[in-house]
């Protein structure tokens, strides 16, 4: 993990979007536990309520589960479910406004198209 202390993004959610970045690499797969909130709190030299603020949030959000006195494990599906919003994420921010600027500068579907085909094909972009 490795925070941007200078970036606008909270410390605590750059803790949650880290775990959730692991957990879609696979190096902490679904059922298995993570990290103490202690043990990343002194690994990166945050604040301990800091890194748990960063934890209790993917718990509320059902991606991670405490067992009482045993630690903290990723949830069956977290993965899948991670992806998901992360699809919605990109449909919204990125398909939505290329289509809505692509509309006010009158490019049409097939140009649309093939530039990404071109894109992909060579990546040399413009």
């Amino acid at each position: 993990m490795q925070f941007n202390f200078e970036s606008d993004t909270p410390i605590y959610i750059q803790v949650a979007e880290q775990i959730k970045d692991a957990i879609l690499s696979g190096a902490f797969p679904e059922e298995t536990q993570i990290p103490s909130t202690t043990e990343v709190s002194v690994t990166y030299k945050i604040n301990p309520a800091t890194a748990l603020r960063g934890v209790t949030l993917l718990v509320d959000a059902g991606i991670l589960y405490k067992k009482r006195g045993v630690g903290i494990f990723v949830q069956k599906g977290a993965a899948e479910k991670i992806l998901n919003q992360r699809k919605d994420a990109f449909y919204n921010g990125y398909i939505i406004r290329l289509l809505e600027e692509a509309k006010k500068l009158h490019i049409s579907r097939q140009e649309i198209i093939r530039m990404i085909e071109e894109e992909i094909t060579d990546g040399s972009g413009h």
